[in-house]
């Protein structure tokens, strides 16, 4: 917990634990970046809120690094949180980084009130600190909506109040665990996120910023569950409509600009003339010196050049940045005149089995069981189509040739979608791949995981002999159990569990440390323990996982990584 200092009794705050929040919040916001993006669909779905967070908090954090210590304790925090709040304002990138700005800009001003005889207290800090960023971030926004950041930041401030008199790691922990029940809370708050089923971005990108600072105190990293869209990363178990992720913005062009050498009561002028203009407004200053003070002004608008005259009317303008979000969606190859995709991630698993089908599900993949009825290339394509994701991973795990799967690929491809098949031949190497998936990453970077995974993995099969055969482990009869590996059987046997554990020796020859069973429906469990029992006898310090599956053409799938 280096950075805190003891005046008193009181655990202050130095300006290194500053510098170290911040560099560690920038780092984080990376990290995430990937899946905050998938969880924007407010106030318009354009897929930035984790990219733009992340560019506002680096701007902070190397501010930060920058600051010359000068003076004590007090003043170097509260230079160095000025200097945050002020690169964060002036970098700020959409409604997100301006809001998180506003943070920042609660905590430098807190920092000048509560900085006594030297010292800044933590809890002092933090507690005033988030009641103005509250405060500010409401007033910033021209039309505050409940189930947004918004609404978690009164909540953290509700908490920081309530913990002023505990330790600063307990008072940290306290608002970020509240903070994550609070974001749970977003998806009912506000119809646009109940529609999609997701959580609100601009929160879970707060809620980093918060483990990123319980980190710095204790040394331990918070756990937090993977927050996914309806189909991020393949499935709707949630059962959203298909327009889940429609996007009924009706503004043309996202302006931005900073503002300067203006009169404070005139920034409510501006304000007025901008809600005119459009939505979305957010007008935010960036110093506690109001003399001297900057804004920084975000609105969607029809009318960029109106926008930008306003500003000239109350003030200096510089930094104007205007994006068109119909050229935006032309540069990402989207056909303006296509309906946008209902979900931008899926994963598709072809299997056999209801419990493979529940398997694979709580995996987060979306299925079609090829042993219901017979699986033929238009079915399959027709399925995936119906997920309207933007890009889709299909694993048909050999249930159809890999000539059929081509034209199914180019039948899906368009301008918005996109299908990538993996050479998948059973669902022992599909549950490999999926261990991998990571929704947050890039697209074909997943893909290229999966597929490593997938061939990675060595697979076999124990079926019954239906006639006798002459094979490579010797003749068959009909009844005998089979081991095979590929198309040829390399063990043969009257009894299943000795050919089942023949099988996973021979695999085992050349290496692995982890044998997954995927059982089938004529597989008595006890059986499969038995299997279980040999491995963990004759292979010691290889781990062994037992899947039920449910299949019927196989007793058993044998997988080895």
């Amino acid at each position: 917990m280096g950075g805190e200092g003891r005046t008193g009794g009181t655990v202050t705050v130095s300006p290194q634990l500053l510098c170290d929040w911040a560099c560690r919040a920038a780092e984080d916001l990376r990290a995430h970046r990937g899946e905050i993006n998938d969880l924007n669909v407010f106030p318009i779905p354009d897929s930035d809120t984790g990219a733009n967070m992340a560019h506002t908090m680096s701007a902070a954090a190397a501010a930060a690094d920058d600051v010359e210590r000068v003076g004590d304790d007090a003043a170097q925090t509260v230079a160095v949180a000025r200097a945050m709040s002020d690169a964060a304002v002036g970098s700020a990138r959409g409604n997100s980084g301006i809001i998180l700005s506003q943070l920042l800009v609660g905590l430098a001003d807190a920092a000048d009130d509560v900085a006594v005889g030297g010292h800044v207290a933590f809890t002092d800090l933090f507690s005033r600190g988030l009641r103005l960023a509250s405060r500010a971030a409401h007033r910033a926004v021209s039309n505050p909506e409940k189930g947004t950041v918004l609404t978690l930041l009164e909540e953290c401030s509700t908490t920081a109040d309530e913990h002023v008199g505990s330790s600063p790691a307990d008072m940290a922990r306290a608002i970020a665990d509240r903070c994550a029940e609070a974001l749970e809370d977003t998806t009912d708050q506000l119809p646009a996120l109940r529609n999609a089923g997701v959580v609100d971005a601009g929160g879970r990108g707060l809620l980093v910023l918060l483990d990123a600072l319980v980190a710095v105190l204790t040394g331990v990293q918070v756990r937090r569950r993977v927050y996914r869209g309806a189909l991020a990363g393949g499935g709707d178990p949630l059962g959203h409509p298909a327009d889940a992720v429609d996007d009924t913005e009706e503004m043309d062009y996202e302006v931005m600009y900073l503002l300067s050498q203006v009169d404070t009561p005139r920034i409510s002028e501006l304000r007025e003339t901008l809600d005119e203009l459009g939505d979305a407004v957010v007008v935010v200053g960036d110093s506690s010196d109001a003399s001297a003070e900057r804004f920084s002004v975000h609105v969607h608008t029809c009318e960029p050049g109106r926008a930008v005259e306003a500003g000239l009317e109350v003030g200096e303008v510089a930094d104007i940045r205007i994006s068109c979000f119909a050229l935006d969606r032309t540069r990402a190859g989207i056909d303006p005149g296509a309906p946008a995709p209902a979900h931008r991630r899926a994963v598709f698993a072809v299997v056999k089995g209801a419990a493979a089908a529940e398997l694979f599900e709580s995996e987060g993949a979306s299925v079609i069981r090829s042993d219901e009825q017979p699986l033929t290339a238009e079915r399959l394509g027709a399925a995936v189509a119906d997920l309207d994701a933007g890009h889709t991973i299909v694993m048909a795990n050999g249930a159809l040739p890999a000539q059929d799967l081509l034209p199914v690929a180019a039948d899906l491809r368009g301008r918005q979608r996109t299908a990538v098949f993996l050479p998948t031949l059973s669902m022992a190497q599909c549950l490999a791949a999926m261990a991998v998936h990571d929704p947050d990453a890039a697209p074909d970077a997943d893909a290229y995981a999966m597929a490593q995974a997938a061939a990675s993995t060595r697979w076999g099969a124990v079926v019954r002999a239906a006639e006798p055969a002459l094979t490579l482990a010797g003749a068959s009869q009909a009844g005998d159990y089979l081991g095979l590996v590929g198309l040829d059987a390399f063990v043969v046997d009257r009894d299943v569990a000795v050919t089942t554990a023949a099988l996973v020796d021979l695999m085992l020859t050349t290496g692995g440390e982890l044998v997954t069973l995927l059982t089938g429906a004529d597989l008595d469990d006890a059986v499969a323990q038995k299997v279980v029992e040999h491995i963990h006898h004759t292979h010691p310090g290889v781990e062994c996982h037992i899947h039920r599956t449910g299949q019927t053409d196989e007793l058993v799938q044998v997988a080895i990584e």
